[in-house]
């Protein structure tokens, strides 16, 4: 079964290490998994407040090594997609916080379903999320 190459929020990966089976499920069947270095940058500030930090850096670091996945730093061009969604947010009066502009940026950039529990990220134009295996079935 076909589905879309995906951006990896936080909250989704939480859910996948959790064992939620959705989340599993959407996991093993994407043939991209996309995380940016705003979301690595949570999870790893969120490892190191936690009284497990060394598991979760080890399960993480494995994580990255399939090669199905694959870290995508923020650029210069990630930067002009940010501000033309956080203009349109704004106008429309439905602003979403920094690091998930920086998600949806990425998203627009190299054209990732949102793999997120977060329903603010409905608000941006142009990007296709969920958190269910049929939303990530090509259109």
């Amino acid at each position: 079964m076909a589905v879309d190459n995906i951006l990896i929020d936080t909250n989704a990966y939480a859910s996948f290490k959790r064992g939620d089976m959705a989340a599993v499920e959407i996991i093993r069947s994407s043939p991209f998994i996309g995380i940016n270095s705003t979301v690595l940058g949570e999870l790893l500030s969120g490892f190191a407040l936690g009284n497990r930090e060394s598991l979760n850096r080890k399960e993480l670091e494995t994580f990255l090594q399939s090669s199905r996945v694959k870290i995508i730093a923020v650029d210069h061009e990630t930067a002009e997609h940010y501000a033309k969604i956080y203009k349109k947010l704004r106008q429309k009066g439905k602003p979403i916080p920094t690091n998930d502009l920086w998600i949806a940026a990425t998203a627009v950039q190299y054209n990732l379903t949102v793999f997120t529990y977060d329903e603010h990220f409905k608000a941006v134009s142009g990007i296709r999320t969920g958190n269910r295996l049929v939303d990530f079935m090509p259109l």
